[in-house]
């Protein structure tokens, strides 16, 4: 299938690891042109050169928590390519705990990232894109059913996808489409980090595994190749969705 990917530009931010980086990776691979950002220096040039420097991508250090982000990530693109074409909103996972054990301070902080930053980006990259522009979410499984020690991810992205969702109603008048991707147990840092957490990660990741149709966590590059579907002219009639991308492990309709 042809996404018709050629030459459009799209914003990842996030981009230098986990899901950002791996949807970053898809969309150039099929001819698209990227600003990535993240918050490290080395790990945005690192990204820039491992997808093939600047005529195929350029990298931003920003914050999404920070307000002026997306007027640089908006400008960079324009810059660089004279366009934009859609956003792939990744922000890193709050921190794990109980709602009995989080502090104030770090909900604050979380929606802070996580919930306003995210709809600060889409409101403005949204205000610029045109006829045939995407915006996607990446949020997580827990839209739909919590997971255990991830309180303040539990309680934040189902907001972030009523959202998306109230979004693409909003945008979708002016062709422009805005999804949510629900990514499950994915073979990220993120994940490995929260399995070893657990204080014995070979058995988390065990446990996790038999709790998916597919008896195994994701690759990177699976989520990838549907978030760049879904930001692609190949997805043009979807719009308003939260699609998982977890193996079947979401056990409702």
């Amino acid at each position: 299938m042809d996404l018709q990917l050629k030459d459009r530009v799209y914003l990842v931010t996030g981009g230098t690891r986990g899901l950002g980086r791996a949807t970053a990776e898809a969309l150039v691979a099929d001819g698209a042109r990227v600003v990535v950002s993240g918050r490290h220096a080395d790990s945005v040039d690192a990204t820039v050169t491992a997808l093939g420097g600047p005529d195929h991508a350029r990298g931003v250090v920003a914050d999404n928590a920070d307000p002026a982000t997306p007027t640089r990530l908006i400008a960079t693109a324009h810059d660089a390519w004279g366009r934009v074409d859609g956003v792939l909103i990744s922000v890193g996972g709050p921190p794990a705990g109980l709602i009995t054990e989080m502090t104030d301070e770090q909900w604050t902080t979380a929606f802070g990232s996580v919930f306003l930053g995210a709809v600060r980006l889409a409101r403005e990259v949204g205000a610029v894109l045109g006829d045939g522009g995407s915006i996607a979410f990446v949020l997580s499984s827990s839209v739909r059913q919590p997971i255990l020690d991830l309180a303040i991810s539990n309680g934040l992205r189902p907001g972030l996808a009523m959202a998306a969702k109230t979004l693409a109603d909003e945008l979708g008048p002016r062709g422009i489409r805005v999804n949510g991707l629900l990514p499950g147990r994915l073979a990220t840092e993120r994940v490995a980090e929260l399995d070893a957490g657990s204080g014995d990660a070979d058995a988390a990741r065990e446990r996790a595994s038999q709790q998916i149709p597919l008896r195994r966590y994701g690759r990177p590059e699976e989520f990838g190749r549907v978030a760049a579907f879904v930001l692609s002219p190949g997805a043009s009639y979807l719009s308003g969705v939260m699609l998982p991308v977890d193996g079947g492990m979401l056990r409702s309709l």
